[in-house]
């Protein structure tokens, strides 16, 4: 009988092969593409001969692989002492180095773009076209994307100290993309994530999983069958994963014991306070403004801004939202579509309509235009209704927008 490879493992061992392959001397580049070869072939072998210790099997395989690379290579006779001395076989240290490969896959002179590729490769264990997939981009632009990075990084020490702030950046950016292709980058992001919360007690790194549960608990409820966006206010709250919220919770409570506030910990406050109300009407606004305002003062972001006059129009009325709305940029993603939700709710639908209109024509995505635009159709059809002798003032229904669902990624209750 066949047995599959279990790739939940394979994925796990990669960093600590590649940082026992970068100690006994390969660069990343070269202890990288060693651990690949290795890993076809696990896949080829194992089903049939399954290893009694699957990580010194893939050290040692993928060690032989460097060898048969640097014999190669003449221009690498520095590492004729290397290719003289292979370690005999056994079991591999326990030393983890996932922490190190973040830090070294996020290092600040990659661009993002590679950043988030190389370590969807090298600490998610995807493969090349995995991850060309879910970025909708051809196998071959991957590929070089991903070699230029490495190259790039090959001559940083494992050792050397890395900034956490950028791995969060690169996992945050992962988790953004959503899903796409055949890979589910959300959920790719929520295992990465929870791989470096299990090895450093950092505060913001627990903020940000947290941050990641909470709006993945949201997920099922987000769309309706046919692709189109549901609106925050009208999700149907009994398909949120409570587990998963639970757990957000849970997670976002122990960082905030800490007492070392960051803005993943103040977005997921906002999103547990949100995860928190039973219907949008039960939603504590003034607590999440209270939120906001620490974001505000954590980040001066003009998104967190933009958000938190969502948040005061709910609190305090929509004028009040559209005083908090009136010192930011015009420019800024979503200011016309919040501009027009809060302009719909003071009673000014026609301002309303163009406003929705306009920010259609901005829309980052698909769905996103597309909600947009039935916005905008359902408060024109209703302002021609009242032209033709209608009475009946233009409906609200669906018109809240989902800031807070797509781009505010926010946290737990306030204590």
């Amino acid at each position: 009988m066949d047995r599959a490879v279990d790739e939940a493992l394979l994925r796990a061992l990669i960093p600590t092969v590649i940082g026992i392959l970068g100690r006994r001397g390969a660069d990343f580049a070269a202890a990288e593409d060693a651990v690949q070869d290795a890993l076809v072939e696990a896949v080829r072998v194992w089903p049939d001969d399954p290893p009694r210790d699957p990580k010194g099997w893939l050290v040692t395989v993928a060690w032989r692989r460097f060898l048969d690379a640097a014999r190669a290579d003449t221009s690498r006779r520095r590492r004729e002492v290397l290719l003289d001395d292979e370690p005999e076989p056994g079991p591999a240290g326990e030393v983890d180095d996932t922490l190190q490969l973040y830090f070294l896959c996020a290092h600040p002179s990659l661009s993002p773009a590679a950043a988030v590729a190389l370590t969807l490769r090298a600490v998610g264990g995807l493969t090349t076209r995995q991850i060309a997939r879910a970025y909708l981009v051809p196998e071959a632009t991957m590929a070089q994307r991903i070699s230029r990075a490495k190259r790039t990084v090959s001559g940083v020490r494992f050792d050397q100290p890395g900034n956490v702030a950028t791995v969060l950046r690169v996992l945050y950016l992962i988790f953004n993309e959503g899903y796409s292709g055949d890979v589910d980058l959300a959920a790719e992001a929520i295992r990465l994530a929870r791989q470096l919360a299990a090895g450093t007690r950092h505060e913001e790194v627990a903020g940000l999983l947290a941050l990641m549960l909470l709006h993945h608990a949201r997920r099922p409820a987000r769309t309706r069958p046919d692709g189109s966006l549901v609106p925050l206010a009208e999700q149907d709250r009994s398909l949120w994963d409570t587990g998963l919220i639970a757990e957000g919770v849970d997670v976002l409570q122990a960082a905030l014991a800490r007492d070392r506030l960051g803005e993943f910990q103040a977005q997921a406050a906002i999103a547990a306070l949100h995860a928190d109300a039973r219907t949008a009407e039960e939603t504590d606004w003034v607590q999440i403004v209270e939120w906001y305002d620490e974001l505000v003062r954590l980040t001066d972001s003009p998104v967190a801004r933009l958000n938190r006059a969502v948040a005061v129009g709910q609190a305090d009325g929509p004028r009040a939202g559209l005083a908090a709305l009136a010192g930011l940029d015009p420019s800024l993603p979503r200011h016309a579509a919040v501009a027009a939700y809060l302009h719909e709710r003071d009673g000014n639908a026609g301002t309303a309509a163009r406003l929705y209109a306009e920010a259609a024509r901005s829309a980052p995505d698909v769905p996103e235009r597309d909600h947009l635009v039935r916005q905008a159709a359902r408060l024109n059809a209703a302002l021609r209704g009242r032209a033709a002798g209608g009475s009946h003032p233009p409906g609200r229904g669906g018109g809240r927008s989902d800031v807070h669902g797509r781009s505010a990624r926010p946290p737990a209750p306030k204590e």
